[in-house]
């Protein structure tokens, strides 16, 4: 198949995709709103106000946005600093169900993001990545993606962005509802919630190494 066409089958996937998360986002946060009430109580008891974690995320084409999550640990003025120290138990269960996830089905309505694609990562590491990694960046952020559903925070970094590299490329319908089957798998094992020594992943240092935060 030519290029151009296959660039042309992507643009009529990219479109037709849009629309699935609009209806699907919309639907999930309907139905997940009780839930949502739920968990935002917990986190008002268990680690105070604001009960939503807010950051500066790099999105489509590198535009900035804003993500929104439930808050999973303790601000940074604390006297507990690493993110092991700040990660508190409720932190750790809503993490592991992806419950801490739901607010951000906001970002895929407004159109910040995507059910499925790379997932938006700090906007520090953006002038880290070597061209072909930046290619991730072609397409809207996923909730989940193809590095989340093949190991989660469990792979390296190098191996997170040919993956999402990957999915730039062969993106398509099937891929999709693959990427969600496995990722709902991954969620109801609870697997590679953290990396190897890390409460979370380790910090992005660059293509040449990345290291602990």
């Amino acid at each position: 198949m030519q290029r151009s066409e296959r660039q042309r089958q992507l643009r009529r996937y990219d479109a037709v995709k849009r629309g699935m998360d609009v209806v699907v986002s919309a639907v999930g946060l309907v139905v997940t709103a009780p839930v949502q009430l739920v968990v935002a109580a917990v986190v008002r008891v268990a680690l105070g106000s604001p009960v939503l974690f807010r950051q500066q995320r790099p999105g489509k084409d590198g535009v900035i946005f804003e993500l929104v999550k439930f808050r999973t640990m303790l601000h940074p003025d604390t006297d507990h600093q690493t993110d092991a120290e700040r990660l508190m138990p409720v932190g750790r269960i809503l993490r592991s169900t992806s419950l801490d996830e739901l607010p951000t089905l906001w970002n895929v309505l407004r159109g910040d993001m995507s059910l499925v694609g790379p997932r938006p990562l700090l906007v520090e590491y953006l002038p880290l990545y070597s061209a072909e990694q930046a290619r991730r960046h072609e397409v809207r952020p996923g909730v989940t993606g193809l590095a989340q559903a093949s190991g989660r925070n469990s792979l390296g970094w190098e191996d997170k962005f040919a993956l999402d590299v990957q999915y730039v490329d062969r993106r398509g319908l099937g891929l999709d509802l693959h990427i969600l089957r496995r990722t709902l798998a991954a969620v109801l094992s609870r697997r590679g919630i953290s990396g190897e020594g890390q409460a979370t992943m380790s910090v992005f240092l660059g293509s040449h190494g990345d290291g602990p935060p």
